[in-house]
């Protein structure tokens, strides 16, 4: 038992949250962006929107999303865009105008 002049700050199951907060990932920031754009296979952003380019990761969330977003719009499954099927890697080209390798 703690003394009234020293009352404990935080428990252990505080700090073990906090812990594990800091050190799991939870597929936010730069680490799971591949993983929500849907770029590689295994994304959770499988389908697009054809109206607002907004992804959901399977057909009964997009149509939730259409039901929601575009109500006047009828829903069809088949203008849906799989983003899976559909992207093809773009060869990395140079920009026009950034000429870093010929500077002296």
């Amino acid at each position: 038992m703690t003394g009234k002049a020293k009352p404990k700050k935080h428990t252990a199951k505080e700090l073990a949250a906090k812990v594990d907060a800091a050190t799991t990932n939870r597929g936010g920031g730069k680490a799971g962006l591949a993983d929500r754009s849907g770029v590689e296979k295994g994304g959770h952003a499988k389908y697009e929107c054809p109206h607002c380019k907004t992804t959901a990761p399977d057909v009964k969330s997009m149509q939730i999303h259409h039901d929601a977003k575009h109500p006047k719009i009828p829903f069809e499954e088949s203008k849906l865009i799989n983003r899976h099927a559909v992207h093809v890697a773009e060869p990395s080209k140079p920009r026009p105008g950034v000429r870093g390798s010929l500077r002296k």
